[in-house]
């Protein structure tokens, strides 16, 4: 009797034919009470964000365009279409900007914070 080998990732409980997109650890945090925003963001061609903050951490996902991000001491770099960023607790988001001028762009945002927290500050963490 032939035994056929198991598909690449069902042994380790993963899906077969899943597509890595992002893993980052998360912050050691006690999550009672806690929820998730999820909105999109447009950006217009050109369009620059402010520097701003938020209460918990951040998973941003660019659905269109290109997007340039800046977070707490990182390196600037530009995401595109699938791919996703990081925003720790306590960090700044320092540059978020469309990188064309004449393309829109967007993103998912997850934002993980206590319920009834604001959800997004002005100015530095």
């Amino acid at each position: 009797m032939k035994s056929e080998a198991p598909q690449a990732g069902t042994q380790s409980g993963e899906r077969s034919g899943a597509d890595l997109v992002f893993k980052h650890d998360l912050p050691n945090l006690t999550m009672d009470d806690w929820e998730v925003t999820v909105s999109t963001v447009d950006y217009a061609p050109g369009r620059v964000g402010k520097v701003h903050h938020h209460a918990g951490f951040v998973l941003a996902y660019v659905l269109e365009g290109k997007v340039v991000s800046k977070v707490s001491g990182q390196e600037e770099r530009t995401y595109r279409p699938g791919e996703m960023f990081y925003e720790a607790p306590g960090s700044t988001h320092e540059v978020s900007r469309n990188a064309s001028e004449t393309q829109p762009a967007k993103l998912l945002a997850m934002i993980f914070a206590k319920k009834g927290a604001p959800l997004t500050m002005p100015g530095p963490a």
